[in-house]
């Protein structure tokens, strides 16, 4: 990252975008935030995975790895294309908009590829040519994500491995039998995901062309229950009725004396080397067509992973196991490389999420591939001297540092459960008093060595844990704050943001090469 401009970045999730019922969309108010980010010299809009969410509302642990999520699909915008008319739009289920509603969200959504789908023997022969090149181009995801969808709903939501055998088994007559009946609803998945691309890559046409780039974010473990596990078994460390052999997790640490247990299945890595990577460079070079730079969630299993028994209710009893990540990046490298997508200096487009207890192997990988890293400020004041994430401790300027991230609590928050000892470490570092802790954290990061700032919204807003984003470990109240004001409303803190970061030489004129650096948390 070395000799790239510092540049500035916000993470927001669409979700959390205003104007429409029940979730933010892909549409107006997506377009106002772009132009307002462009407007105030802001280069770099973060955002969490684009991918259908779990049931508990969670975009990182997804039904479909490669799929875009539904609720984001904009219905005005699609009357606007005539694809559906302003009698289908005003006749969807409504939803609040001052918070997210997955119901409403799952139902609009629903509704409106249902009315994509009978419309569309209306629609001229050049966008029904324009969906068959799509759908062509996609097939290695996306029919067996319609399936997938299809099938689940048939059988209730119920697991693919609770699904009768033969289709839980994918025998090619139970398959043949689903799209000879119902073809229509696969038909509707597949108009769906259509549409979801065509609006968000109208997004990044508009981000391109006023220099903001678009980072995205790829969990390393894709769901037990999802199309990518159940089309790809032998992928995965799964028993011969769909069981997991081996399962995801974290050791027992500090923080928790059982460790933590995801219960996503562990990859059969040997076979993973036999196809060359296949699946995997596919996954990466899918989001990458979705994004300029893409965090890769949880990059230290990609030196060694915790492999949990399947059975096991904790992770205690896990087993570090070697990964091949330095060969899989390289065949990343070399992939992206002939379709010219490395950033400049042959780096990777990617950022490695390298939170936690990093060992010097890790650290070697990612520095081997010139990855950057990840400094979170809120983490910095434990009164260590040599803690690694004051900006003085930074090593070079090849990180992506934040006042934190949608796993933490908002800056002020945060600040309001520090004890005095860890408020006075906060106003040293600062350098006067603190009164108002999202803004000076804020500056502290900006004034940083780190290449890009990121900042999520709500400390621009100055908000405290009412508008928290997500608490790991918990289910409920995550994932579904939204913005309560127009975003034109958000002119004035954005450009406070580009006026104070361009003091500190971010901001404006940086947004180009601001790649390098760019990440997510």
């Amino acid at each position: 990252m070395s000799g790239d401009p510092r540049a500035c970045g916000v993470l927001l999730h669409p979700t959390a975008l205003p104007g429409t019922p029940a979730c933010g969309s892909f549409g107006a108010a997506a377009r106002d935030w772009i132009d307002l980010l462009a407007a105030e010299g802001v280069g770099v809009w973060q955002l969490l995975p684009l991918a259908p969410t779990d049931g508990t509302g969670s975009p990182y642990s997804s039904p479909s790895g490669s799929a875009l999520n539904p609720w984001l699909i904009d219905a005005d915008d699609l009357v606007v294309d005539g694809l559906i008319t302003a009698a289908d739009r005003d006749a969807l289920p409504t939803g609040p908009e001052d918070h997210l509603d997955p119901g409403a969200a799952g139902a609009r959504a629903a509704a409106i590829a249902t009315a994509l789908a009978r419309g569309w023997a209306e629609q001229p022969p050049e966008r029904r040519a324009a969906f068959d090149r799509w759908e062509e181009r996609q097939r290695f995801w996306l029919v067996d994500h319609c399936r997938f969808m299809v099938i689940r709903r048939l059988q209730d939501g119920r697991p693919w491995w609770e699904w009768p055998e033969p289709l839980a088994r994918r025998q090619p007559a139970a398959l043949r039998a689903l799209v000879d009946a119902r073809s229509q609803a696969l038909q509707e998945e597949a108009l769906l995901q259509w549409q979801l691309q065509v609006q968000w890559g109208r997004l990044q046409e508009r981000a391109h062309r006023q220099g903001v780039r678009l980072v995205g974010d790829l969990p390393f473990y894709v769901a037990h229950d999802s199309a990518d596990v159940w089309s790809q078994r032998r992928l995965f460390s799964l028993r011969a009725g769909g069981g997991l052999v081996e399962q995801s997790g974290v050791p027992p640490d500090y923080f928790s004396a059982t460790g933590q247990l995801w219960g996503t299945p562990v990859y059969r890595w040997w076979v993973h080397r036999l196809t060359g990577f296949r699946w995997w460079l596919r996954r990466l070079q899918r989001q990458l067509e979705l994004m300029d730079l893409l965090r890769l969630d949880h990059f230290r299993a990609l030196e060694a992973y915790w492999s949990v028994p399947g059975a096991d209710a904790t992770a205690e009893h896990g087993s570090w196991r070697p990964s091949p990540g330095a060969a899989l990046l390289g065949g990343l490298r070399s992939r992206c490389r002939r379709q010219g997508r490395l950033l400049p200096g042959g780096r990777l487009p990617l950022i490695a999420e390298d939170l936690g207890v990093i060992t010097p192997a890790v650290e070697a990988l990612r520095d081997r591939f010139a990855l950057p890293g990840m400094k979170i400020l809120q983490f910095a004041f434990d009164g260590n001297d040599d803690n690694p994430y004051l900006p003085a401790n930074y090593s070079g300027s090849r990180w992506v540092v934040y006042t934190g991230t949608h796993d933490n609590a908002t800056s002020l928050g945060w600040w309001r459960d520090l004890d005095d000892g860890a408020r006075g470490r906060v106003a040293a570092v600062v350098g006067a008093e603190v009164r108002a802790p999202s803004w000076q954290l804020l500056e502290v990061a900006l004034a940083s060595p780190a290449d890009l700032a990121v900042v999520p919204l709500q400390d621009l807003l100055e908000l405290g844990d009412e508008a928290r984003f997500n608490t790991p470990g918990t289910i409920e109240g995550n994932w579904s704050w939204r913005l309560s004001r127009p975003v034109s409303a958000l002119a004035g803190p954005l450009q406070g943001f580009g006026a104070m970061a361009a003091r500190y030489g971010r901001g404006r004129g940086a947004a180009a090469g601001a790649g390098a650096g760019a990440g997510g948390g």
